[in-house]
């Protein structure tokens, strides 16, 4: 049987783990797969890619590791992502895994001028949403919580961008006809970026943020993980 894979880029912090599990078991949750078409591929332990004939979808999560570092593991990912665009198996990158995703295609990720990107933002959709497979049933603005101090500098040339705010504006990108990349967080909630906040309360305030006024104005972001229903759909129902 095929599986819809999560591909795991790192650990989030200890105390959220303990609180509200690690990346992959947000992913899943969010995907409302049954866990026994589900596998989890921990590619910073070097585990093995699966082969492109024994999956029908892949999420790429979040990492504290950086794109720019180029790490092995990442750089093999990069390289299998080519394959999976190829074949047209549905993807989904979040964060780290957007970045990755614009890189492998010829995008650019540094790290974002203005500092860091966190809490819960306003995010814009463009008029191409309106046809595309995962964000037609969005609103034109919706709340998402966002973690993030690199960016998709410069989409690739093939992309469609999707999602912009002011701070982001490439909030959302899709690749052919089904790959996407999102810089937010469908995953997340207000509890775990509520940690992140705690987590990374020094670069907050470095960036010229105030960690405090960020978690009074955190809320639900029902709309951001809607996403992640619909891609676990757009997986199983071709």
């Amino acid at each position: 049987m095929k599986k819809t894979i999560i591909i795991k880029t790192g650990d989030t912090f200890p105390d959220i783990i303990k609180a509200c599990g690690d990346f992959e078991e947000m992913i899943a949750s969010g995907l409302r797969i049954s866990r026994d078409k589900l596998r989890v591929v921990n590619v910073t332990a070097h585990e093995a890619l699966p082969d492109i004939d024994q999956i029908n979808g892949v999420v790429i999560s979040g990492s504290h590791a950086m794109v720019t570092q180029e790490l092995d593991w990442s750089l093999a990912l990069e390289a299998w992502i080519r394959k999976l665009i190829s074949a047209g198996i549905p993807l989904l990158g979040i964060c780290f895994g957007h970045q990755l995703i614009a890189k492998a295609l010829g995008g650019v990720v540094d790290y974002h001028p203005r500092g860091i990107e966190i809490g819960t933002t306003d995010v814009t959709c463009l008029a191409e949403c309106a046809n595309d497979p995962l964000f037609k049933d969005l609103p034109p603005s919706f709340k998402a919580h966002v973690i993030h101090s690199q960016s998709v500098i410069q989409l690739p040339p093939s992309a469609v961008l999707l999602a912009k705010n002011e701070f982001e504006p490439h909030h959302g990108f899709r690749i052919g006809t089904a790959a996407w990349g999102v810089q937010f967080h469908p995953e997340a909630d207000v509890a775990v970026t509520r940690g992140y906040i705690e987590n990374l309360s020094e670069d907050v305030l470095s960036s010229g943020q105030d960690p405090g006024q960020l978690i009074d104005h955190l809320e639900e972001t029902p709309h951001a993980s809607l996403l992640l229903k619909t891609f676990g759909e757009i997986v199983m129902h071709p």
